[in-house]
């Protein structure tokens, strides 16, 4: 019972996306990881050798992992939601939407943003998404999320 529930609720998705780090965003952050050991290697040299390498690298992994833990999702079903990370907005809450590219973001999230929003910012995607709330109780005016695929969000939020 409880696996059919698990397949009624995955088959409802819309639109599933993880803003993981893409390739490009590994090397700088590996290699700083292995300096600093080899730093540590070279300044202590009782240590063993293999001790700062073996604990740097797979703090930065992690790290680098955990940066792109975030998901964007819209379900479907009877009560549709948008799950932004942790957050999710029932669709009937969501009004107006605006798709800002890589640069019109900017003032997007400067100094024309409102620090009551909620903003799910990730660097290395491009695009963000722009919802109005039109729920008079929520305190939060708007949310502004990063996406891959801005057009399909933006359809599925305007097709609810």
């Amino acid at each position: 019972m409880r696996e059919s529930a698990k397949t009624a609720a995955s088959a409802a998705v819309r639109h599933s996306e993880r803003l993981y780090v893409p390739w490009w965003g590994w090397p700088l952050p590996v290699l700083g990881a292995i300096l600093l050991a080899a730093e540590i290697d070279l300044g202590y040299p009782g240590v063993r050798a293999w001790l700062p390498y073996v604990i740097a690298l797979p703090v930065v992994v992690a790290l680098l992992l955990s940066l792109g833990r975030s998901k964007v999702r819209i379900t479907g079903g009877d009560e549709p939601e948008l799950w932004v990370g942790d957050a999710h907005l029932p669709l009937r809450y969501a009004g107006e939407v605006e798709i800002f590219d890589k640069d019109a973001k900017r003032k997007a999230l400067g100094r024309d943003g409102d620090p009551a929003a909620y903003v799910l910012h990730r660097g290395w995607v491009g695009p963000v998404v722009k919802v109005r709330l039109t729920d008079a109780n929520d305190p939060t005016p708007y949310w502004l999320f990063s996406t891959r695929h801005p057009e399909r969000v933006a359809e599925l939020l305007k097709g609810a």
